[in-house]
């Protein structure tokens, strides 16, 4: 009797595999044949063109996208307007998958391969309107798992605002919206397929704001102190820090304001400094220093000066246990084929990048699996891993050999060829999630790596400080 009971336990666990593996093909296929409206989604959000905390239109089709396929949504969380939580089922595990839609500024260009302004504002140089199409896309696949399957769970969709050094998602983190996660998901356009460790660099930046004394330039110069020779000041103080640094740090500013006439001695003028580097902490110092520097650049100019904190991100944290089981999904969906005219499209753009012709081999195929990353950049997903278990990858939406923040980048994410890699996405993350709804071990064994990793004494302390959210720091 007991032999009986345990081969139909077999018998039972097997049925229930296969009803679920073949449940989850027929998900991903349903995913592939929404391929158009998700793409007309997508489109609507790289139109838009919304940069941070802006993102008004971007945010509310992604809302009513999901609350149209049965998520409850809570809006406006974490004190910014465009931030929100969609979120479907009940219990653990709770899966998040994160979601972004703010554009870049002064980067409209048309979805064609010259260079060729749309006469906007803003344009998607970092691909986030496929970013946050592709993510709704995931959540509402994998939620259809669920209930096909009758399995308990959350999974749970984070609308991230103003990634774009706005740190959004620190805002959400502080507030506390991610403690009940048990593994956060995401991914990024970019110019190739991969799942391999990922890496980002810690960031803090601020606007210095100089006050002077305004006069005229030419007839009572002395009667003035210049705002504008306070940002100099500084800037060329900080540009002999350089020699001073780690040479794995990047410092980046912009003038933002330096005044409205060469006759008149601007009485305002304001700089935008970024500090980087892969230690939280080698960022803290460099930032304390860019702060003396600007002290010191108002004494000696006779002007005065203050700081805004605009945003600051931890490092990235990866996750091997996760990680493994994305790229192994990633080479499983495979990347994309071009038609004809994407082809020709994708020959211009490379020939614009210096190349001959476009490597289509790299749109095709998986990159080869790395333990570790090398990060180029930074990301507000850095606090999330800090925060819970987290895991991303790339597709290749862009032409290979494209830049971010290029205007390239922007042209081939209004065309199929954007499009095809965030289907690529969509169905990587349904598969992953799938993944850890069916496997609790799979979900405990990353969280131990995850405190591992992290430290038994960490204590999470955002980079930004206490401030609200910076919403006005696209203006």
């Amino acid at each position: 009797m007991q032999k009986t009971l345990l081969l139909l336990a077999v018998l039972s666990t097997s049925f229930f595999s296969i009803q679920a593996q073949k449940s989850e093909k027929e998900i991903l296929k349903n995913l592939e044949q929404k391929s158009e409206d998700y793409g007309n989604i997508a489109q609507n959000i790289w139109e838009f063109a919304e940069m941070g905390y802006q993102e008004e239109q971007s945010s509310g089709l992604l809302q009513k996208t999901l609350q149209d396929a049965g998520f409850t949504l809570k809006k406006g969380v974490a004190g910014i307007p465009t931030a929100f939580i969609a979120e479907y089922g009940s219990g653990s595990p709770v899966i998040a998958i994160m979601g972004e839609f703010d554009a870049l500024p002064g980067l409209s260009q048309k979805a064609i391969a010259d260079k060729e302004s749309a006469g906007k504002a803003a344009g998607h140089a970092c691909g986030h309107h496929l970013f946050g199409t592709a993510s709704t896309a995931a959540a509402i696949s994998t939620k259809e798992w669920l209930v096909a399957n009758k399995m308990q769970g959350t999974i749970r969709f984070y609308g991230t605002p103003a990634e774009e050094g706005g740190s959004g998602k620190v805002y959400m983190v502080r507030e506390g919206l991610f403690n009940d996660v048990d593994i956060a998901l995401h991914w990024h356009p970019g110019a190739q397929n991969a799942a391999s460790a990922g890496a980002a660099l810690a960031n803090k930046s601020a606007k210095f704001r100089f006050h002077g004394i305004s006069a005229h330039a030419a007839a009572s110069p002395d009667k003035g102190r210049s705002a504008l020779d306070g940002v100099e000041a500084m800037n060329m103080m900080i540009n002999m820090m350089r020699e001073h640094i780690p040479q794995e740090a990047r410092i980046h500013y912009v003038i933002t304001d330096g005044g409205k006439a060469p006759n008149v001695v601007p009485d305002f003028a304001e700089v935008y400094y970024y500090a980087r580097h892969n230690n939280r902490d080698v960022v803290i110092d460099i930032f304390d220093r860019m702060v003396k520097a600007a002290e010191g650049a108002a004494l000696g100019t006779g002007t005065t000066m203050d700081y805004e904190m605009i945003g600051g991100t931890h490092e990235l944290l990866p996750n091997l246990t996760l990680q493994k089981v994305v790229y192994d999904n990633l080479t499983e969906v495979g990347g994309m084929d071009y038609t004809p005219q994407e082809m020709e499209f994708a020959d211009k753009i490379a020939k614009s990048l210096g190349q001959e012709k476009a490597d289509l081999a790299t749109a095709k195929n998986v990159q080869p699996y790395k333990t570790e990353g090398k990060a180029g950049g930074s990301t507000d997903v850095g606090d999330v891993s800090f925060t819970v278990p987290t895991v991303g990858f790339s597709t290749a939406t862009w032409v290979p050999g494209t830049s971010a923040h290029s205007w390239q980048a922007v042209a081939a994410g209004g065309t199929s060829i954007g499009r095809k890699g965030m289907m690529v996405a969509a169905k990587t993350l349904t598969k992953t999630a799938i993944d850890l709804f069916k496997d609790k071990k799979l979900v405990e064994s990353a969280k131990i790596e995850f405190l591992e990793q992290r430290g038994a004494d960490f204590k999470y302390i955002p980079l930004l400080g206490d401030r609200a959210p910076a919403l006005d720091y696209r203006n």
